[in-house]
């Protein structure tokens, strides 16, 4: 199994089988189909509380990684996602795709930071946002919309 979701949220339907299916296909892409990530789907008030608690940032934001691994060690348990339900709904009507592409979307972003990816430079973040674009395969060019520099 590699992924265990936990719905924390009621507002917005979220599918669990979908999500791990993400998940899985994500492990597989960086080399790690026995992996198993752990998600979470919250709604924003808990994004907020956690992205201030872990990050020091008092607002919300679509989705956290927090890797379970000592470098060099795989284990695994790779690590932790959280998803906010609420942001990744209001992303997915702002760029007019199906709210079940841009979970697949945060749920690969997530899951390429677990394993060392890092989007706060602007060339490692394109270099990210293009790996994404490969897992992705068929996923719309607008979902990186505002995000890579063609």
């Amino acid at each position: 199994m590699p992924a265990a979701i936990e719905q924390r949220q009621r507002r917005v339907p979220v599918s669990s089988l979908r999500l791990t299916r993400a998940v899985d296909r994500a492990l597989a892409a960086v080399g790690r189909p026995a992996g198993v990530v752990e998600v979470t789907v919250v709604d924003d008030a808990q994004m907020r509380a956690l992205n201030a608690d872990w990050r020091g940032i008092r607002r919300r934001t679509d989705v956290l990684a927090f890797p379970l691994e000592a470098p060099g060690e795989p284990s695994r348990l790779v690590g932790q996602i959280v998803i906010s339900a609420q942001a990744a709904a209001r992303q997915a009507r702002r760029l007019r795709v199906p709210l079940a592409v841009e979970l697949d979307l945060l749920v690969t972003h997530g899951t390429l930071h677990l394993v060392g990816w890092d989007d706060r430079d602007p060339v490692e973040a394109d270099l990210m946002h293009r790996r994404e674009r490969q897992i992705l395969g068929d996923a719309p060019d607008r979902l990186w919309k505002g995000l890579l520099r063609d």
